[in-house]
């Protein structure tokens, strides 16, 4: 069984192993595939994985061999689906893997603006500490978290993994989600989306970008968002209006932004955000940790597997 693995370096840059797809085929691994290698790198192949590399209608048109897709992440839209059905290509992806490293990341940005702890580790490093005349130095608000109100928008498993790590701390967690009240553990409050904005705190994104949530954080929501709160984005970065966000930042009324995506990556030099100095963006990395891929690869053999032995498992179709 020949094995094309299109684009293999996010989840695996040399860190892990490959032995145990290996065992299952002919496996050749491409660290990155642009558009115009796909089809001649993926001709023959019963097996894709992919991660990045979108696999549209014109490519899978072109590839008869293909009975097998696996995405190497949790979302899935990068392949058509609909041609793969038609084709009767079975298509899988890698759900919750993530989940304990994305809600670690939203609170190392909640803790950041709240801390700013780099911040002062520079400010030591740069001989600022050893000018003062007390023994201590500050010149940025620091935030104490318990008591503090957290809305959390959408309440999936890595929304529920925030909402756990929030509740440590103290936190009073709201949430709004399609879930019914009798899904929802009672120590959360359900609230309305409008309500999230106007009385949270900090507010954290964990929704799917759809039509209907894309740039769900505009200008009236974010005027909505009380003086001196945070925003927090580890999901889509087009649930988010940047514009809108930076004139959030600029006037002040945000303490600050703390964001894992963009809406446009790798970031723009022209993306308004990366200049201010309230706005803290890390470049889509807090699925990345080595347990997560761990995790992740280990999932993907064994959705493999399971498809060979005809028991499959995690079908997006």
């Amino acid at each position: 069984m020949k094995i094309v693995v299109l684009d293999g370096y996010t989840l695996n840059p040399g860190d892990l192993s490959w032995d145990e797809l290996k065992a299952l085929g002919d496996v050749t691994i491409y660290d990155r595939t642009d558009s115009v290698n796909i089809v001649q790198r993926a001709l023959g192949s019963e097996v894709l994985l992919t991660n990045k590399t979108v696999l549209d209608k014109s490519v899978l048109n072109s590839l008869p061999d293909v009975k097998y897709i696996g995405v190497l992440a949790t979302g899935y839209n990068i392949v058509d689906l609909e041609m793969a059905r038609e084709k009767d290509i079975v298509v899988t992806n890698i759900p919750a893997y993530s989940t304990v490293s994305v809600a670690q990341m939203v609170f190392a940005h909640i803790l950041n603006i709240t801390q700013r702890v780099a911040h002062y580790a520079h400010e030591v490093q740069n001989g600022m500490w050893g000018t003062q005349p007390d023994f201590c130095y500050w010149n940025t608000p620091l935030v104490e978290l318990e008591g503090k109100r957290m809305g959390i928008i959408g309440l999936g498993n890595i929304g529920k993994a925030t909402a756990r790590i929030a509740s440590a701390f103290g936190m009073h967690v709201v949430v709004y989600t399609s879930k019914k009240e009798s899904e929802i553990p009672r120590e959360y409050e359900k609230v309305e989306l409008n309500e999230i904005f106007k009385t949270c705190d900090i507010v954290s994104l964990h929704c799917p970008l759809t039509d209907t949530t894309k740039k769900m954080v505009n200008s009236e929501r974010l005027s909505m968002m009380k003086q001196g709160a945070i925003l927090i984005n580890t999901s889509r970065g087009d649930l988010i209006d940047e514009r809108a966000l930076e004139s959030a930042l600029l006037s002040g009324r945000l303490l600050g932004a703390g964001l894992d995506v963009l809406s446009l990556e790798p970031a723009s030099g022209e993306n308004p955000l990366l200049r201010l100095n309230n706005c803290f963006i890390t470049p889509h990395i807090a699925w990345a940790t080595r347990e997560s891929r761990e995790r992740l690869m280990k999932q993907a053999v064994e959705n493999l597997k399971s498809w060979i032995v005809g028991k499959i498992i995690n079908n997006v179709l």
